[in-house]
């Protein structure tokens, strides 16, 4: 009875509230997801052009892109619009941001932050068309497997957002729609433990986490013998990094449901999921991805970077953004006869766990989030050492940034604690990994299986 009152009466009037047309955009998407492939591109190519002209009447930054190229919006084929604009980096958002926001969005823009892949703060802007059709792509791919609003749900999640919430707002929202959050960022074999007993009660329709999270707690679950009775789970969703095989076996191991995954961003939006069939299909309705190799889209087959164009992003245009992650299309219709496009991610995220001496373990993101919230850093990278010892190397934003020492210790020391020493070394630059891809956070140190009484007494 709660789920359908949450379905049919609180969330609707939630999402009316909030001014965002979420229903709206979800039922376009249900019909829309059995498009044939040319049907679903010739919506695609209004939904462009809709934007480009929009982003030409709106905004000076795109405007003048849009001009550069010699092309009339209104009559060229968008698709060939697109094609001679230049790439949209994170350091032209930073530069440029105000001159791409569109501040008479209906309902109004909103702030959101990102430290992203890259490791660097990025502050942009959405409006309520943008979340609605986010959230709408992400209740229509819950439905696939037979989870719907209203349905008790369970995150083991970080973000800022929900953690920073009072317990009473929390225990509303878990009250109204039948949600429970608890804390990847804590994971400490005790925390662990409380974790695993909430769950059962709650008896959740299913988890929605990071992958490196739901497995870790599934492995503490199997050490400790303890065998969930979760008769109404029917699958568990992972987003946030790179779902790794042995991720997706230890979770499916244990919890013996679907493991789902989901590729996105919260600057890039709702970008690809995994069917029932096991494909990712892309959100065509809502995102158009190119696969780019130095500055130029590659074949359906190749692997480059993945650059999405956000149709429904009208505040602050993501008009043919660099996400840094890697990928490639695939061609063919998926068997469960959506004509929604395939894609592989290649590789994504990756995140490493931060070890305490006591045993507790930290997801990366923790350490993240206070950091990416300082403006005066432009880029950061904490390396954990074999002896728990963390060092930080902080850029500043520019000459004038008065980045201290003792802002990012303030930053950190309230989540690793006083038991580890913290290293803050202000440098000029902090080079990729080899592949080019970008490791915010890495760590050498492996967790403490001692008991901690034990930890605490060495």
């Amino acid at each position: 009875m709660r789920s359908l009152i949450a379905r049919h009466v609180l969330f609707p009037l939630h999402e009316t509230v909030l001014r965002r047309p979420t229903r709206m955009a979800l039922r376009e998407l249900e019909a829309s997801q059995w498009m044939a492939p040319d049907e679903l591109r010739d919506l695609q190519r209004a939904k462009l052009r809709n934007l480009l002209i929009h982003a030409d009447r709106h905004t000076p930054f795109f405007r003048n892109r849009i001009r550069e190229t010699g092309a009339e919006v209104r009559t060229a084929d968008p698709f060939d619009v697109l094609n001679r604009l230049p790439l949209l980096t994170k350091d032209d958002i930073r530069a440029s941001g105000a001159d791409m926001l569109w501040t008479d969005a209906p309902g109004g823009v909103f702030p959101y932050s990102t430290g992203g892949s890259s490791g660097e703060p990025l502050t942009f802007y959405l409006d309520r068309r943008r979340q609605a059709y986010d959230q709408a792509a992400r209740i229509r791919t819950h439905r696939w497997f037979g989870v719907d609003i209203g349905d008790k749900e369970v995150y083991l999640w970080g973000s800022p957002v929900e953690l920073n919430r009072t317990d009473a707002m929390r225990r509303i929202r878990d009250a109204w729609l039948n949600q429970r959050l608890l804390n990847a960022f804590d994971m400490s074999p005790a925390r662990m433990d409380d974790y695993l007993d909430a769950i059962e009660r709650f008896q959740p329709a299913c988890l929605f986490g990071y992958p490196s999270s739901i497995s870790l707690l599934a492995d503490h679950a199997r050490a400790k013998d303890r065998n969930l009775k979760l008769s109404n789970l029917r699958a568990v969703f992972v987003t946030g990094e790179v779902c790794y095989p042995h991720h997706r076996a230890s979770i499916d191991t244990y919890f013996d449901v679907p493991v789902v995954d989901g590729y996105g961003s919260r600057d890039a939006g709702f970008i690809a999921h995994e069917c029932p069939e096991g494909e990712h299909h892309l959100t065509a309705e809502n995102v158009l991805v190119e696969i780019v190799r130095d500055g130029r889209p590659v074949p359906v087959g190749e692997t480059g970077e993945i650059v999405v164009t956000h149709l429904d992003a009208y505040a602050m245009p993501f008009i043919r953004y660099r996400t840094g992650d890697v990928g490639r299309l695939k061609s063919g219709r998926c068997a469960c006869g959506r004509g929604l496009p395939l894609m592989d991610v290649v590789q994504g995220r990756q995140t490493d766990f931060l070890y305490l001496p006591d045993g507790t373990i930290k997801h990366a993101l923790s350490v993240i989030y206070p950091l990416r919230e300082l403006t005066e850093i432009r880029q950061f990278r904490i390396t954990q050492h074999p002896d728990y010892d963390v060092s930080v190397d902080v850029v500043s934003a520019n000459k004038e940034a008065c980045i201290t020492r003792e802002a990012v210790l303030s930053g950190l020391r309230p989540i690793l604690g006083p038991q580890i020493d913290i290293n803050v070394s202000l440098v000029d630059r902090i080079a990729s990994a080899g592949s080019g891809k970008f490791r915010y956070v890495v760590s050498h140190a492996q967790p403490n299986t001692a008991p901690q009484e034990e930890a605490s007494t060495t």
